[in-house]
């Protein structure tokens, strides 16, 4: 068992819980004229969001360790802030933009310390996590004009 491994993975699931209310939050508070894509694009994220939660714990467990699994933990362990009554869209975008950096930001620490543990699959998993997710951050940095 990698204590180490396990410990970033934990963090990597608190941050993918905060994350996912965001998405949530933001599909269900979304307001403007550019509600009908944004909103749908919301619930693809928070949908996604929620497979990669079940991986990352489900991961967790295969390599020995205990997903962390209360609202409290993930609260004051994640890097990831909360979203409260946002319905501005720009404001929304910009939010998703800088919870990806940290998730993406995230998975490339456990991709490391991965490759140093010898853990050919969790490798595999945050590189096709990261993947995605800089895929997405790129489409709502063109989608915010930059």
């Amino acid at each position: 068992m990698n204590k180490a491994l396990i410990t970033e993975l934990n963090q990597l699931l608190s941050d993918f819980h905060v994350y996912y209310q965001n998405t949530r939050g933001a599909h269900w508070n979304i307001k403007g004229p550019r509600f009908f894509e944004l909103h749908v694009k919301f619930e693809e994220l928070y949908t996604e969001a929620l497979d990669h939660i079940d991986e990352i714990a489900e991961r967790i467990l295969t390599i020995g360790g205990r997903p962390d699994h209360t609202l409290e933990v993930y609260l004051e362990k994640s890097k990831i802030q909360s979203v409260k009554d946002e319905s501005n869209d720009e404001a929304l975008v910009k939010t998703m933009v800088s919870n990806l950096t940290t998730l993406v930001a995230q998975e490339n620490k456990v991709k490391e310390l991965a490759v140093e543990a010898g853990d050919n699959e969790t490798e595999d998993m945050m590189i096709a996590l990261v993947n995605s997710q800089e895929k997405t951050q790129w489409m709502f940095n063109s989608w915010l004009g930059k």
